[in-house]
């Protein structure tokens, strides 16, 4: 049931991602682009649009890792895509994530493990935004439906992009589209993970997956059923999943700001 409520034409789809994203390139005069690319499906899928917009040589891919590299599992398909070498960027942010670690005396604890991430986060986007400067290109974000409903990112951080190819669909929309455009298998079946912290997943730290939150979400911020009825239809974790969309409206919200009446 599920399924068939979030199913979409993968064609279509990717042409329409492909006309906004060319559309937007001409409106801004920019020809350039910097991706972040984690190893999961949503940057890889993001690339994939993106190697169909652009030239190679105007596409520059940055992998960003904390604790370990899994570019590995992007690196045929990219060079697949004929991207130069010299455009294809390997840095560890180990270095000046722990410089402001040091600096902020934060105990590496359990208790901090969000705060840290929060740090690695928004040290990615200061290497993609300096890149997209260097370069005179747009960065291109990687962000999905389901993430942004739910608030599952880090302001100025993950969430920081001038181009979102992809925020417009569902997880489980983004997987039918991977399929459709040739994702190595590794990517579309590996655990989504931040890589924030070792053994983090995303759908360990919701409770529930990504498959139950879109059917949750969509019925619910779409179609108005209300929680009981979504769990009547057997969604055991709705209320869950709309408190934890609740409890994160506020990253939506801000910076709060005075609004002068006429």
């Amino acid at each position: 049931m599920s399924s068939q409520l979030l199913a979409i034409h993968p064609e279509e789809e990717k042409k329409a991602i492909v006309d906004f994203l060319k559309a937007t390139f001409k409106k801004q005069q920019i020809t350039k682009a910097v991706i972040g690319i984690s190893g999961g499906i949503d940057s890889a899928t993001s690339f994939a649009l993106l190697k169909e917009t652009l030239k190679p040589e105007d596409i520059h891919v940055v992998h960003m890792y904390y604790l370990e590299s899994k570019f590995e599992i992007m690196e045929q398909f990219i060079k697949n895509a004929t991207i130069p070498d010299e455009n294809i960027h390997h840095i560890s942010i180990k270095q000046p994530v722990d410089a402001m670690i040091e600096l902020q005396n934060i105990e590496p604890t359990d208790e901090n493990k969000i705060r840290i991430g929060n740090i690695a986060a928004r040290m990615r986007m200061i290497i993609l935004f300096d890149l997209a400067k260097k370069h005179k290109a747009l960065v291109c974000g990687t962000e999905n439906k389901s993430e942004n409903l739910l608030g599952y990112f880090t302001r100025f951080g993950d969430q920081a992009s001038d181009i979102e190819p992809i925020e417009h669909l569902y997880k489980t929309q983004i997987i039918q589209l991977a399929k459709h455009l040739g994702l190595p298998e590794d990517v579309i079946t590996q655990a989504p993970s931040a890589g924030l912290w070792k053994g983090q997943t995303d759908e360990g730290q919701f409770g529930f997956t990504y498959e139950e939150a879109d059917i949750v979400l969509y019925l619910f911020l779409e179609k108005n059923v209300s929680i009981g009825e979504i769990e009547k239809r057997g969604h055991l974790h709705a209320k869950k999943i709309i408190e934890w969309r609740e409890k994160n409206l506020f990253k939506h919200n801000t910076p709060y700001t005075i609004t002068k009446k006429n």
